[in-house]
């Protein structure tokens, strides 16, 4: 599947109408974003089940701000609406590829637990 371009239109839909969504926030005048770009398009390829968004911070500066985004490229992964990942940086194929499985095989109970039970926690030293 080819990336698709995300906007503050398209965001809070893309994120919860799929299971899992990498972003790569970028912007067009960084050499490390233009580097990165054809391994993000070229996983996008092999993996259907998955969207892969760009996310260009010179015209999405809010979506930016929002998610703090500091340094680009920043790759960002949701799954079933939750952050599981974000690293600024390019990556390799291979590293691309690790991140992808990994996340594929998250137990999303357990992180869901392990958000539970961090939330509890600052409750407490509140």
């Amino acid at each position: 599947m080819p990336t698709i371009e995300l906007t503050s239109k398209n965001f809070e839909s893309t994120i919860t109408d799929n299971d899992i969504v990498l972003l790569d926030f970028w912007a067009s005048w960084c050499g490390p974003c233009r580097q990165f770009a054809p391994v993000f398009e070229a996983m996008s390829e092999q993996h259907e089940d998955i969207v892969f968004a760009k996310v260009n911070t010179e015209a999405e500066r809010e979506l930016a701000a929002q998610f703090q985004i500091r340094s680009i490229p920043t790759l960002m992964v949701f799954r079933e609406q939750i952050i599981v990942y974000a690293q600024p940086g390019a990556l390799p194929p291979a590293g691309l590829a690790s991140i992808v499985d990994k996340v594929k095989e998250l137990d999303m109970d357990d992180v869901r637990r392990q958000i539970a039970e961090q939330d509890t926690a600052q409750e407490q030293s509140s």
